[in-house]
C-alpha cells in the first residue's frame, strides 16, 4: 500500500475527530467512535510462538529454542503460520462481536532484547545473546508476521527498545548505564535491522531508564534515534503500565499528567496501561498541545488502515477457523521441535536401540505441559509431552516406565509425605531399566516475568545456574544406580547440568515436544540444535547482574572458559569442510556429510579484525546458514557476509572502519578452545583483506 495514501487517509480521518475523541485513541483498549465508523480495538495481543492468550492455536517452540534452530527461513516460516491463526482468529472474534484483548492484530512481539546474563528471567522469550543472530531471525519473523500483501497481514513490534534485560525486579526503577559503544555495538543493532530492513510497524519502549531517561519517554531513543536516525514510519507503544512508573518509581515526574505528557512529546503513541486517561488534563495544564495528540492518533490510525481494518477488500479476511490448529502447521511445530533440541553431551550411548529394552522415564517435565511451551503462549490442542511421545514410540518395541522421581523445586510431591517421597520409586525403576532418560529443568514458575512466577521474591530471574536442589538429588541418586542415563533438560536459559552418559537441552519445546524427541533418542532424526547463549559454569563467573557493560559478558566478551560456548551443538554424524573462500562479500565452502545418517548442519561465519584498537576480544558471529546434507555427500555453501562486519564501534558509538585485515573462521562452531575441545575438530580459518 502506498504509504503517502495511507498518511494521507490517516490525517484525514483523524482530522474528522474531536480532541478528546483523538487523546481516548491513544488508549491500548480504544474506545469505538461510531460516526466515523471506527469500531473499538483494543492494541494489546501476543505472539512470541504461536498467537497467545486467546484459545487454541500451534504451539511452537518458546523463542530461545526458535533462536537455537539458526534457520531464518523457517523462523519467516513459523512467523507466517502464526500471522495466518492470527488473522484467522481475528476474523472469526470481528464477526462475533468480540474485541476484547488478546484479540486483534497487533502483535506485541518479537522481543529482541540481548540476552547478556543467564539470570534474567525473561531470556527465553529472546533470540540469545548475539546481535547479527538476533537480527537475522528478528527480520525474518517480522517479515512472515507482516506479509508481502497490499496490507499488512498482522503488526509486528520490537521489543523492549532498549538496554533491557533485568533484574524484573528492579525494572520499574533502573536505570541502565550503558557506554556509546555498547549502545551501538549490541543493544541497538537489532532493533535497526527491524526498522530499516523489515519495516517493523510497532516499537515497545522498555521499563527501566537508559543513562537516565525512561524509555518510554526517552528523547534520545525515541525521537532522535528511531524517529530521527533510522526513520521509523510505524507507531511508538508503552510497555503496560510503563509511564505510570514515570512518576510512581524513576521519580522523573511528579503527576499522572506530567507523565503522560512526557511520553507523548517524545513519541509514544499508545499507552499500554491508564496515565493516558490524563492527556486531557495535560492538555488543559499546557503540557501538551493539540498537535501533539494529533500526530500520535495519526500514526495509529495509519497502522489500522495498513491493517485493512477501513476497507472491504483485505486479501486476509477469507482466512477463517479453519486456517487454525491444522496438520500442517503441527507439522511445521514438530520440525521446529526436532531442530531447536540441542546435543550437548554423549558418550554413545544415543541414539538409543529400544527393541525388547524397558526404558525409565523419570523426573518433574517427564509429564509436564508447563515445560513444553514457556511463557506468553496459546492452547494447544495437540501437546504431546516428553513421557507421552517416547511411550508412543516405543509401543510394542519396549517398555516403559514412569515415574515424577521429585518436585520440581519442593523437596516432596506430597504434602504430608517425608522430604524425597519419589526417590526410592525412582531408583527402583532405574535398577530395572536398560537405559534411564530424566526428563529435569525448570518452568515459567521458575524463570519468567515479573509477578507472573513464584521464586526470588516473584521477580522472575535465576539466583544460580543449579537445578533445584530436588532435581540435583534425583540426578545424584540416578548416577548412582549405573543405568544409562539420559538427561533431557527443559528450560529456556542456561543451567550448569553435567550429569548423564548424554544430555539434550530441549528448551520450551512447544505442542510437538514429546514427537520430537523421541525421533531424536531413536535415532529418526539427527540432533541439529545450536547454543544461541554461552552456558556457564556458574554466575560467580560473570559480573554484577546489573552491570550492563559487556565487559565479561557473552561469547564475545567472556574471559573464562564456558560450559558450552555459543554456537555449540552436537550431531550424530560427522560434517567437514574444504575448500573455503571469500570473494569480497560472501564465503563459500564445501560441506561433507561423512556418516551414514542424513542430518542438519549448521553453518557459521565468525569475523575478527586484526589490529583493531576497537574490535571485540572474540570473534563475532558474521553469517550461518542451515543446510542438510544426506549421508556421504557434499554441498556447496554460499553465505553473504554484510559490510558492517568489516567495521568495528569506537568509543562514541560510531561505526568505523580501523583495519583491512580479517581473519574469518568457517565451520559449525566457534573457533574457540573449548568448542574445538567439545567438537574434536576446528573449523577453517580464512586470512582477508577488504
Amino acid at each position: 500500500m502506498n504509504q503517502h495514501t495511507v498518511r494521507e487517509r490517516a490525517r484525514g480521518l483523524v482530522a474528522q475527530m474531536t480532541l478528546e475523541e483523538k487523546a481516548s485513541q491513544l488508549r491500548y483498549d480504544a474506545p469505538a467512535i461510531p460516526r466515523l465508523g471506527i469500531p473499538a480495538y483494543n492494541w494489546w495481543n501476543e505472539a512470541l510462538h504461536g498467537v497467545a492468550r486467546a484459545g487454541t492455536a500451534t504451539v511452537f517452540p518458546q523463542a530461545i529454542g526458535l533462536a537455537a534452530m539458526f534457520d531464518e527461513a523457517t523462523q519467516q516460516e513459523v512467523a507466517d503460520v502464526i500471522s495466518t491463526e492470527g488473522r484467522a482468529k481475528y476474523n472469526m472474534q470481528r464477526e462475533n462481536g468480540d474485541r476484547d484483548i488478546y484479540k486483534g492484530l497487533t502483535f506485541w512481539s518479537p522481543n529482541i532484547n540481548i540476552f547478556r546474563d543467564p539470570r534474567w528471567g525473561r531470556g527465553h522469550e529472546t533470540y540469545g545473546e548475539d546481535p547479527c543472530l538476533t537480527a537475522r531471525l528478528g527480520v525474518a519473523f517480522v517479515r512472515g508476521l507482516q506479509g508481502k500483501g497490499k496490507y499488512l497481514k498482522s503488526a509486528a513490534c520490537a521489543k523492549h527498545f532498549a538496554v533491557h534485560s533485568g533484574p524484573e525486579a528492579l525494572r520499574h526503577e533502573f536505570d541502565a548505564q550503558v557506554s556509546e559503544k555498547d549502545l551501538r555495538e549490541t543493544y541497538l543493532p537489532a532493533f535497526e535491522a527491524l526498522v530499516k530492513e523489515a519495516k517493523v510497524e510497532a516499537v515497545m519502549g522498555a521499563y527501566n531508564r537508559t543513562n537516565g531517561e525512561p524509555c518510554c519517554g526517552s528523547k534520545r531513543l525515541l525521537a532522535d534515534i528511531l524517529r530521527g536516525e533510522w526513520g521509523f514510519e510505524g507507531h511508538v507503544v508503552s510497555d503496560c503500565w510503563a509511564i505510570s512508573d514515570f512518576h510512581m518509581h524513576h521519580m522523573v515526574t511528579a503527576t499522572a499528567p506530567e507523565s503522560a505528557a512526557l511520553a507523548l512529546k517524545n513519541g509514544c503513541d499508545v499507552n499500554c496501561g491508564n496515565t493516558y486517561l490524563h492527556l486531557m488534563q495535560a492538555y488543559q495544564e499546557g503540557l501538551v498541545t493539540e498537535e501533539d495528540i494529533t500526530a500520535a492518533c495519526e500514526h495509529l490510525m495509519a497502522t489500522r488502515i495498513r491493517l485493512g481494518m477501513f476497507d472491504t477488500d483485505c486479501e486476509y479476511d477469507s482466512l477463517s477457523l479453519l486456517d487454525i490448529d491444522t496438520d500442517e502447521h503441527d507439522a511445521l511445530a514438530l520440525r521446529c521441535a526436532q531442530n531447536s533440541m540441542v546435543l550437548l553431551k554423549n558418550d554413545g550411548v544415543l541414539p538409543l536401540s529400544i527393541e525388547g529394552k524397558t526404558i525409565a522415564v523419570i523426573g518433574p517435565n517427564a509429564d509436564s505441559i508447563p515445560a513444553l511451551v514457556g511463557n506468553y503462549n496459546g492452547t494447544s490442542s495437540r501437546s504431546v509431552t516428553l513421557l507421552e511421545g517416547i511411550r508412543s514410540a516405543c509401543a510394542g518395541k519396549a517398555r516403559v516406565l514412569y515415574s515424577q522421581g521429585c518436585h520440581l523445586y519442593k523437596d516432596r510431591c506430597e504434602d504430608l509425605a517425608q522430604k524425597d517421597d519419589r526417590l526410592a520409586e525412582a531408583i527402583a525403576m532405574a535398577r530395572a531399566a536398560d537405559v534411564v532418560i530424566a526428563c529435569v529443568g525448570l518452568d515459567v514458575t521458575l524463570e519468567g516475568e515479573q509477578g507472573d512466577t513464584g521464586n526470588a521474591s516473584a521477580s522472575g530471574d535465576k539466583l544460580s545456574l543449579e537445578l533445584p536442589e530436588s532435581q540435583r538429588n534425583l540426578l545424584a541418586a540416578l548416577e548412582k544406580t549405573g543405568t544409562p542415563l539420559v538427561t533431557v533438560v527443559a528450560s529456556g536459559s542456561a543451567l550448569r547440568v553435567e550429569a548423564g552418559n548424554a544430555i539434550v537441552q530441549a528448551w520450551y519445546p512447544g505442542q510437538a515436544a514429546g514427537t520430537a524427541l523421541a525421533d531424536l533418542l531413536l535415532g529418526r532424526v539427527s540432533p541439529s540444535g545450536r547454543l544461541p547463549l554461552t552456558f556457564y559454569y556458574s554466575v560467580d563467573d560473570l559480573p554484577a547482574f546489573t552491570d550492563y557493560a559487556m565487559k565479561n559478558r557473552t561469547y564475545r566478551y567472556f574471559e573464562g572458559t564456558p560450559l558450552y560456548p555459543f554456537g555449540f551443538g552436537l550431531s550424530y554424524t560427522t560434517f567437514s569442510y574444504a575448500d573455503a573462500s571469500f570473494d569480497g562479500s560472501a564465503v563459500t565452502v564445501s560441506v561433507k556429510n561423512e556418516g551414514c545418517m542424513d542430518a542438519d548442519e549448521v553453518v557459521q561465519v565468525y569475523i575478527a579484525p586484526q589490529g583493531s584498537r576497537y574490535a571485540p576480544p572474540h570473534a563475532s558471529l558474521c553469517a550461518f546458514k542451515r543446510v542438510h546434507v544426506k549421508a556421504g555427500e557434499s554441498v556447496r555453501v554460499t553465505l553473504p557476509v554484510a559490510d558492517a562486519a568489516f567495521t568495528v564501534v569506537d568509543e562514541t558509538g560510531a561505526r568505523v572502519k580501523d583495519t583491512d585485515d580479517f581473519v574469518l573462521t568457517v565451520g559449525g562452531s566457534q573457533g574457540d578452545a573449548r568448542s574445538v575441545a567439545l567438537m574434536g575438530r576446528a573449523p577453517l580459518t580464512l586470512s582477508v583483506r577488504r
